[in-house]
């Protein structure tokens, strides 16, 4: 294993690592390298006081490996403040693996990197995310138990979208609600940003209510196939920031909420399930606010798939998943509530009610 004070084997220098004030939070941090299989991963276990560390792995084709730890620094945190405030035993972890999904997965790279999860001894335990799949978590369970998101003919949950697409639905429903007094989304104008499995299952969602929906990706095949399959509007991706809509949706990576694109956007609310959607939380989080935006939490909305896979690890059941995740709508109405009593935004009232959770655990 290679931990931090063994970075240079691992090909990342000591000024990228220690330069990175966001280290000071996390429990640990470990660096997976091998030569033979060409793994390159970082694993980030940011707080246990809840429980175990427990979040996806992400494989992307970051530009550096300084992009690469930002990302997994940055999710690792949102994990704990996601199973903080749904109320789950949990501590927040997240892994990514450096490379091409489409061009670089082979099995002995997915179970090399089930060894270093292993090694971890339970403090980490991992499922899918961002190009990574159940099938992938079949070769990482070769190795160790510490998996989530296993198929469900092998007693597992298999693919989480659904449930993290439900919860974000239900969300997105409360911040109808709030908005307008009416948690209806017949007649509503969508954008849904990344058309991937959760995407896909918005889109669902909210078409089957009516919705009138636009969408928008990268993957050109997928954007048509989603298109043809529920009648959306094919948007650029640029595009989406400009659209005349009641919702923005942003199903992909983070940081889309940022200076140059909420200067932008035209909506009355964004309710999404992608990750760190604000580039910065103070900052891009008061701009929204003062644009007049109401702004669902994404570590709160988009925990569904965190729900599923804990279900897992206690004897799953998909209804008892989707109960649990329709509480969501509950939670993010007290989260408004609370925002609007104490003055603060949506994302610091969310990450508050979190924190004192972490508090109180502590404590006691």
């Amino acid at each position: 294993m290679l931990e931090v004070k063994d970075i240079n084997e691992a090909g990342l220098s000591n000024d990228l690592v220690f330069g990175n004030k966001s280290f000071a939070g996390h429990e640990e941090v470990v660096f997976c390298y091998d030569k033979k299989t060409g793994l390159k991963a970082i694993i980030a276990i940011h707080d246990t006081t809840l429980g175990p560390a427990l979040g996806g792995t992400r494989m992307w084709m970051y530009k550096s490996e300084a992009e690469a730890l930002n990302d997994v620094l940055r999710l690792s945190r949102g994990m704990t403040f996601k199973a903080a405030i749904t109320g789950l035993e949990l501590g927040g972890g997240k892994a990514v693996i450096i490379g091409d999904a489409r061009k670089d997965k082979t099995p002995d790279l997915f179970r090399k990197y089930g060894e270093f999860i292993d090694s971890l001894k339970g403090r980490y335990i991992t499922a899918e995310d961002v190009g990574t799949s159940t099938s992938d978590m079949v070769y990482v369970h070769e190795r160790t138990k510490f998996v989530t998101g296993l198929p469900e003919s092998m007693g597992g949950s298999g693919d989480p979208s659904p449930v993290t697409a439900y919860g974000v639905y239900m969300g997105m429903k409360a911040s109808a609600m709030e908005r307008w007094g009416d948690d209806s989304l017949r007649g509503k104008k969508i954008a849904v940003q990344g058309v991937g499995h959760v995407g896909e299952n918005l889109v669902k969602y909210v078409t089957e209510e009516g919705a009138k929906v636009y969408i928008s990706d990268i993957n050109k095949e997928q954007l048509e196939a989603v298109s043809k399959k529920y009648g959306a509007e094919i948007v650029s991706p640029d595009a989406v920031y400009d659209l005349d809509i009641d919702i923005y949706a942003p199903c992909a990576l983070g940081a889309t909420l940022n200076t140059e694109h909420i200067g932008r956007l035209k909506c009355a609310i964004v309710a999404g399930a992608a990750n760190n959607q604000l580039a910065d939380e103070n900052i891009h989080g008061k701009m929204v606010t003062d644009k007049g935006i109401l702004y669902a939490p994404d570590f709160l909305i988009n925990a569904g798939g965190l729900i599923n896979v804990y279900s897992e690890i206690k004897g799953y059941n998909r209804e008892a998943s989707l109960e649990q995740a329709k509480n969501i709508y509950t939670t993010t109405l007290e989260i408004f509530k609370k925002a609007k009593l104490e003055n603060l935004t949506t994302a610091a009232a969310a990450r508050m009610l979190a924190e004192e959770r972490l508090l109180a655990a502590r404590k006691a």
